[in-house]
């Protein structure tokens, strides 16, 4: 039985090529502005990189974009292996006693205001130094912790919708066949949900790089994260350095995409290949 021809109307594809400029064009703004010689940003003045030289000499951006950066992956891979044992105790564990309010405690980072999330570490880490005199300071530790905290629930929240959706025949063969569930989940449940995990991480990640109001409450005196050097810089008036800055974060942030994404989609078609297989037998 033939296919009836996709039918593409004009309407649809002015609005999808709308969407796509509303989310991208001020990108591409930013990227060629990075590339203007004037200081001024309303102002054209020609092509020059002097910005981006200018952003390698400047110890203060560096130092913040090394923090921010070392933050945001440590904070990811520990978010990762946080919430992916707290998905597992979600949805293989199935009901226990108090799993609803572990479930709510859980989530609720993902509905918690910021500044809230942010005042109540902030009194957390203060009462904790007067009472058992850790942490002695706050800086780059608090924040990462602070980060771990609410990253963890968005890491969980993929984790487990991936964790729902596996055929749990395959495990159940293994451990028919003596392995234990330890093993099991080692050596066939993180390959099965390795997408998820790669997923979890990058946006713990961006999550943890792009936050400034929970940084804000924890950092200490010597803790500038790149996004609060970005926000006082602001505040102050328009650097050009930040727009070189923002360009190589986002070609950077680009190659990491495409790389995740076609690590997934080959995990993906090795899945589906797997599943004929396994109908055909």
């Amino acid at each position: 039985m033939n296919s009836l021809p996709v039918v593409r109307s004009p309407w649809r594809i002015a609005i999808l090529v709308l969407g796509f400029a509303f989310l991208y064009a001020p990108m591409l703004i930013l990227v060629i502005y990075s590339f203007n010689s004037s200081k001024l940003v309303t102002v054209w003045a020609g092509w020059s990189t002097q910005w981006y030289t200018a952003l390698f000499h400047d110890s203060a951006m560096i130092s913040a974009v090394s923090m921010s950066l070392t933050i945001a992956t440590a904070a990811a891979s520990m978010a990762v292996v946080v919430g992916t044992l707290a998905a597992v105790v979600m949805v293989r564990y199935g009901r226990f006693k108090g799993s609803t309010g572990f479930a709510f405690m859980l989530t609720a980072p993902l509905v918690m205001p910021d500044v809230i999330t942010g005042l109540a570490l902030l009194l957390l880490f203060v009462a904790m130094g007067y009472t058992l005199g850790w942490p002695g300071e706050r800086g780059m530790f608090t924040i990462w912790l602070a980060h771990v905290t609410f990253c963890s629930a968005y890491v969980a929240v993929v984790v487990s919708a991936r964790l729902r959706e596996l055929d749990r025949s395959i495990e159940e063969a293994a451990m028919d066949l003596g392995a234990t569930p330890l093993k099991v989940f080692f050596i066939i449940t993180i390959p099965m949900i390795a997408p998820a995990l790669v997923s979890g991480w990058l946006l713990a990640f961006t999550l943890s790089l792009d936050d400034l109001v929970i940084a804000s409450f924890v950092a200490g005196p010597g803790s500038t994260t790149l996004p609060m050097l970005v926000f006082a810089s602001v505040r102050l008036g328009t650097n050009p350095e930040i727009n070189a800055l923002a360009t190589l974060i986002l070609l950077v942030v680009g190659i990491i995409g495409v790389i995740a994404w076609g690590f997934m989609h080959r995990a993906e078609k090795q899945r589906a290949k797997d599943r004929q297989r396994a109908t055909r037998m």
